[in-house]
């Protein structure tokens, strides 16, 4: 039998030809011509079959159907559109989306009913759509936990060597977050221990952020280094942690040892009410700028600056400590600073209180973002509480809420104080580190002036002990 049209798309044929050049679709002969006969009254049965029955499911899936009827069931939409299809199949985009030309050729026909096949095998039922949770996303949520937990607490009276041969016996566990231990310690000696601890161990996941801070420490942090710039600035105090020693432990851990700095200042603050005075609040925030002048001149920015980094001294309350440097960045390696770039880190990294605009982004911190946090953090101590201070689980809302004010200080200043008066001080600080650029080397000396003048008003100094009642 000679064709000179395709039965299919009608397109003109030349002799020889056994496919459709146009839709693919393979040409009659005459040894298959009985056999299309009865195939296309089966399929022409069935679908009138189909057609009788309405609303109710298909005798068949269409998974089933032949090459041929599915073909025609693309070009003739009037029949297959009458036709319901079974529930998996009735939320697939991907079914009812395929076109004619889709259809008619053989090889992307096979690529889309191999598409069908996935989606009717993973498509849920609508009635339990809501309800079921994927197993992926169940063992990420266990892998997640599991990393939350991961870091086992050691039992006390352990005892851990440094990479100097130092032995250091675990006394009490004074703290701990998902990240970190903070131990009381003793240095083993050969004439025994004394009574009471002088340090304290903090011990991290090996290959956690506790590398970034000793790494920080031993670059930026050295006893000789700090001395030289005390002795440069006439200082007689400055409080950067000193790091007695550092090793690694049951090849899990890692750990810093640090001289017992006394209590964090969160501790202190829960035990007061969380209120100070204002003239406490400006004796730690003139501690807090030498401490960030000095990292921030040793190319270093301390990014997470907070009431559980404050250590006070209760037996010199003239020592105040910025400790805790997990999250230090290198914001000028070799002098040059960082560019700029939204989405360069992991957003929102740090106390999501207090960290700054910059953090949030999944910007590189700089000098700026350590004084916007210093001055959230003096708003918090004054008044109890920030804008977004109910927030901090959604750290996407707290952003939106820190992007409204940090372009308008009197609104932030009005929501914290209410009717209160606002201190002078506080409000020149805020106004000064809002407004300073990203790549913008801060006036520390303008900055600390205008705090030490408002403690001189008030008959106060910096180096006076710390207006609190320990």
């Amino acid at each position: 039998m000679i064709l000179h049209f395709c039965p299919h798309c009608g397109t003109k044929l030349q002799a020889g030809f056994k496919f459709c050049p146009s839709c693919g679709e393979k040409l009659p002969c005459d040894g298959d011509t009985e056999s299309q006969t009865a195939q296309k009254h089966n399929v022409n049965s069935s679908k009138l079959s189909d057609m009788t029955v309405g609303g109710t499911a298909l005798s068949r899936p269409p998974m089933h159907r032949t090459r041929q009827a599915a073909s025609r069931g693309g070009r003739q939409g009037g029949i297959s559109s009458q036709i319901a299809p079974p529930l998996a199949l009735a939320q697939d985009p991907l079914v009812t989306a395929q076109s004619p030309e889709a259809s008619s050729s053989p090889q992307k026909r096979k690529r889309g009913s191999l598409v069908v096949k996935q989606e009717e095998a993973l498509s849920p039922l609508p009635s339990s759509s809501s309800s079921t949770r994927s197993p992926s996303a169940a063992k990420g949520k266990a892998k997640k936990a599991k990393r939350v937990n991961s870091l086992e607490p050691l039992p006390e009276s352990e005892q851990l060597s440094d990479t100097a041969g130092r032995k250091w016996i675990l006394l009490e566990l004074l703290s701990q977050n998902e990240a970190e231990l903070v131990y009381a310690v003793q240095q083993v000696t050969a004439r025994g221990s004394s009574l009471g601890y002088e340090y304290i161990l903090k011990l991290g996941a090996k290959d956690g952020r506790i590398f970034n801070e000793q790494n920080f420490l031993q670059r930026a942090a050295k006893p000789a280094s700090v001395e030289k710039w005390k002795k440069l600035n006439k200082m007689n105090f400055l409080g950067i942690p000193v790091c007695e020693g550092f090793g690694l432990h049951a090849d899990t851990y890692r750990f810093l040892i640090f001289p017992n700095m006394g209590r964090t200042l969160q501790s202190l603050l829960e035990e007061q009410g969380e209120l100070l005075s204002q003239k406490a609040v400006l004796q730690l925030a003139c501690h807090m700028l030498d401490v960030l002048e000095y990292i921030h001149e040793n190319e270093y920015v301390h990014a997470d600056i907070h009431a559980e980094n404050v250590y006070v001294n209760p037996a010199d309350t003239t020592q105040v400590y910025l400790a805790g440097y997990c999250h230090a960045f290198r914001y000028c390696p070799g002098g040059k600073h960082v560019e700029y770039r939204e989405g360069s880190r992991t957003p929102h990294e740090g106390a999501m209180e207090f960290i700054s605009m910059d953090l949030h982004k999944g910007v590189g911190p700089s000098r700026r973002s350590d004084l916007q946090a210093l001055a959230y953090c003096m708003l918090r101590w004054l008044t109890g509480h920030l804008p977004w201070s109910a927030l901090t689980n959604s750290p996407s809302r707290v952003a939106v809420e820190k992007e409204r004010y940090v372009n308008d200080v009197q609104a932030l200043l009005r929501h914290c104080f209410g009717k209160k008066i606002v201190p002078g001080a506080v409000q020149l600080y805020l106004s000064q580190v809002m407004a300073l650029q990203y790549t913008e080397q801060p006036d520390y000396q303008q900055l600390r002036e205008g705090l030490q003048e408002a403690l001189k008003q008030q008959g106060a100094s910096q180096h006076q002990p710390l207006d609190m009642k320990l």
